[in-house]
């Protein structure tokens, strides 16, 4: 729990802040977040009007598609007493050639934040770069910080605590992956995650974790199997084998990973009281099973939910 003295403190460091990924916060700042998102949803579930974006504007841009994203980013910024903008690649000039150092440029005299939701990130890096307000990454390929936050909060309502806890990982080495795995080391969590040959976890971005790991004294290890990654876990977690821009691919990663699916056998080597997160949308009976995925264990729509509050938290805190 962040103390009032600090929480002054760090509402100051992070005022004005880009939020690409969670390697550029400190654990303090992280759990700060954790704590302020849970207080908005306090607030909105007991009907507080709360609004300190009152006259501001988010713009937001979308290069992929989305659900929770959109309408999270969205009604967050209305309850929050602001407006925002959704903008398609299609919808401005930077889908017909302008650079994004130039789009950043522009919409910054307009605009009081902006979010992108794209391919590479390099991308979210340039626009952050060019603009003079915040920017938050809204998903890369590379990272997606705003689905850990919302994932730590989950854990944080349903847990208690989140120091010491093991979280597992089966299926692709992605961008959701790369997250939850800096943030577990960032919170002190241990962080186990399993994949098939050729669908590993970037480098860097273990190379980041573990060294954030050593810091706060958890542990990050990346094995191939799924029972061995998952034994012991208090957070079973799983996504899509073949995420966006990567559909092309499906039937060979179905052989693949034919044996990393999350199901009722291999769940047995979780705790019994293990959470089961999925970032969604789920293709169910392909990365896991029906029975885990509506099981009593199951947690993915307060997680699903948790986009608007952990979202709202960043926002209200950088912007």
């Amino acid at each position: 729990m962040t103390t009032a003295i600090n929480a002054e403190q760090i509402a100051a460091q992070l005022k004005g802040r880009d939020f690409l990924g969670l390697v550029d916060f400190t654990p303090e700042e992280i759990r700060y977040l954790l704590d302020y998102a849970i207080e908005l949803k306090r607030k909105q579930k007991a009907g507080e009007v709360y609004q300190p974006l009152k006259g501001k504007s988010l713009g937001m841009i979308f290069e992929k598609s989305s659900t929770r994203t959109r309408v999270s980013f969205e009604v967050g910024m209305y309850q929050l007493g602001g407006q925002a903008l959704f903008l398609s690649r299609n919808d401005i000039q930077m889908g017909r050639g302008e650079t994004i150092r130039d789009t950043a440029q522009v919409m910054s005299r307009y605009l009081d934040g902006m979010i992108l939701r794209t391919f590479g990130h390099r991308n979210v890096v340039e626009l952050a770069r060019g603009a003079t307000i915040p920017v938050i990454n809204a998903l890369s390929d590379q990272s997606h910080p705003c689905q850990a936050m919302a994932d730590y909060q989950t854990a944080l309502e349903h847990k208690g605590k989140l120091e010491g806890l093991k979280v597992a990982y089966i299926g692709d080495g992605n961008n959701v992956l790369h997250s939850l795995m800096m943030g577990a080391a960032k919170l002190g969590m241990h962080f186990a995650s399993a994949s098939p040959e050729g669908y590993d976890p970037d480098e860097t971005a273990v190379k980041q974790s573990k060294e954030a790991a050593r810091e706060t004294g958890s542990r990050i290890d990346i094995v191939r199997d799924a029972r061995e990654a998952i034994e012991g876990a208090d957070i079973v977690y799983t996504d899509v084998w073949a995420s966006m821009g990567f559909e092309e691919e499906q039937k060979e990663r179905e052989k693949a990973f034919k044996n990393y699916q999350v199901n009722e056998a291999l769940v047995q080597y979780a705790k019994p009281d293990y959470l089961f997160m999925h970032c969604l949308p789920a293709h169910r009976g392909e990365e896991v099973s029906e029975g885990v995925i509506d099981g009593k264990n199951s947690v993915i729509f307060d997680e699903a939910e948790n986009r608007l509050h952990a979202q709202k938290a960043i926002m209200a805190a950088i912007m």
